[in-house]
């Protein structure tokens, strides 16, 4: 195909000037011809990519389809209930609530009822009054001198940088006017995250961006300085999130602004390097101790940690810790493997870290096991959009929860799938001032609050219907799932609870028996078996 390009290259010139003897006016035709022609032979000389050295010109086409190939399979392809990493017809509800816009459904499910793993709930012919009071949870233990009372559906961890300042600032708005907290992520507190004196869960990860030293160390100093803000309410130490367990992080020289080097606390012109680990404990008892410093140096604001449940052995020599030191989280932030708000390589995103629902039930049946699980609360969090999604991590063990995709779609996001390009074209994903200047403070952050205002009152109305006044009633048995070969069956069939205070001695359940042999207080679990 090279040399066909020459041939009619050649052809196409030649015929042009002998055309242009008689007709002069034919070399116009140059204006659109050479471009194309130097076109191709770039193409033809470079080096880079073999379709195109092979098919200059017609070589280009395949890699622009390829560029539009998501939006192609977005509005023209895909089912309405197919589509990842979410859906249309959640996407559009979600809209539809931020926008309070007709939500119903005609003319019947468009899901199939008898597919596995299908889950509904049954209903009472008795519904009950849910009172608003009942949708706030109060977090905070012994030894808080500040609790919190939040809500039950807030903002999961978004960091400035990963999103732009005019997306944090719409949701902080919409925060404080829905009165729920928007959790800061762990590239520390933005101006953009005070502008509109929305409540805070301040997040501390690896890097400790807002409170560290010149060497990446923590600084208590700098930690009290934060961590004293009215706006924060609670504070959360991130251990490992669901879209990248365990894998640290490299922002680029080239992003280090001055602007986030005096939010973060960290120089300009070097890559700023997020570890994998803590570099603050090394144990489950430091740990705790850590948890303990944290909350005395805040003033006594709650204090917990976030993770993506990995290896079983060492969660439970964490809640060991809590029951030998009497050091106690006031919160535990499980997220799960589908989270997706941080982009990471593929093999991190598909194949490490446990699924919410799994680590979830984990998590609970084993502070159940230990005597502790009304010592703190659960927020879960990992592609929740709907009430229903609410409600089933609720029956499943949590107390709170925790949505990011639902609030960036709220405020604009397309799912265009360029998060990590930086050229998100509604300006919410992206620091390119050219993208977000077109999003509008004001009015997303009326569309955050509204999407987190009609989402409580469909979970309201599904607790009246399954019977129960207060999500804290709700149990696995309300969640029904179709199994395979099976029928149907409820959440509690699949997932059992842990009789209260049962790893306190010995014998341990069998589930249990394997994991307890490896449990270490001041040693994160020995894995290898």
């Amino acid at each position: 195909m090279r040399s066909a390009f020459f041939y009619v290259c050649f052809a196409v010139f030649g015929f042009v000037g002998l055309i242009s003897i008689i007709f002069p006016q034919a070399l116009f035709s140059l204006i659109i011809l050479v471009p194309i022609a130097l076109m191709g032979l770039k193409d033809a000389f470079q080096k880079k990519q073999t379709i195109r050295r092979n098919f200059p010109i017609l070589g280009r086409f395949r890699y622009l389809l390829e560029m539009i190939r998501p939006e192609i399979q977005q509005y023209f392809i895909e089912h309405d209930t197919a589509g990842t990493p979410i859906p249309r017809t959640l996407r559009s509800l979600v809209y539809q609530r931020a926008k309070r816009q007709i939500e119903t459904v005609p003319f019947g499910t468009q899901e199939n009822v008898y597919s596995s793993n299908y889950e509904w709930i049954n209903h009472t012919m008795k519904p009950t009054i849910v009172d608003e009071s009942g949708l706030r949870v109060l977090v905070g233990g012994d030894e808080c001198t500040q609790k919190y009372s939040c809500s039950l559906l807030n903002i999961s961890a978004m960091s400035y940088g990963s999103l732009s300042k005019n997306a944090i600032e719409a949701l902080n708005g919409g925060a404080k006017i829905g009165d729920f907290y928007h959790n800061t992520g762990e590239g520390s507190i933005s101006p953009y995250h005070l502008n509109r004196g929305g409540d805070l869960v301040w997040q501390i990860g690896t890097g400790y961006f807002g409170c560290r030293d010149e060497d990446g160390n923590f600084d208590l100093e700098k930690f009290k300085v934060n961590a004293n803000r009215p706006e924060v309410k609670m504070i959360e130490i991130k251990i490992s999130q669901g879209a990248k367990p365990g894998h640290g992080g490299i922002l680029p020289k080239e992003k280090v602004t001055k602007e986030i080097s005096e939010i973060r606390h960290v120089p300009m012109g070097v890559d700023v390097i997020s570890p994998g680990g803590h570099s603050a404990f090394n144990s489950p008892r430091e740990l705790l101790e850590f948890i303990k410093k944290l909350r005395e140096a805040s003033g006594g604001k709650p204090v917990g940690f976030k993770l993506c449940m990995g290896y079983p052995e060492e969660f439970v020599s964490v809640c060991k810790a809590m029951v030998t030191t009497q050091i106690f989280p006031d919160f535990i932030t499980v997220d799960g493997s589908e989270g997706g708000t941080g982009a990471s390589p593929l093999e991190f995103t598909n194949s490490v870290g446990t699924p919410l629902e799994d680590g979830l039930v984990f998590v609970h049946n084993t502070l159940r096991g230990f005597g502790i699980r009304q010592k703190l609360k659960i927020i879960a969090s990992g592609k929740v959009l709907t009430a229903f999604n609410m409600l089933n991590r609720l029956a499943l063990g949590a107390d709170i929860i925790n949505s990011a995709r639902g609030f960036m779609l709220a405020i604009g996001c397309i799912q265009a799938l360029r998060c990590h390009e930086n050229v998100c074209p509604t300006g919410v994903a992206t620091t390119n001032p050219k993208f977000y200047e077109g999003l509008d403070v004001n009015l997303k952050e009326v569309r955050t609050a509204n999407f987190h205002a009609k989402t409580l009152h469909t979970f309201k109305e599904l607790l009246q219907i399954v019977g129960v006044e207060r999500p804290s009633q709700l149990r696995r048995h309300h969640i029904q799932r179709r199994i395979r070969g099976v029928g149907a069956t409820n959440l509690e069939e699949i997932y059992p609870y842990l009789g209260e205070g049962t790893l306190l001695e010995e014998p341990y359940p069998i589930s249990y028996q394997k994991i307890m042999d490896k449990v270490d207080i001041d040693h994160f679990a020995d894995v290898h078996w």
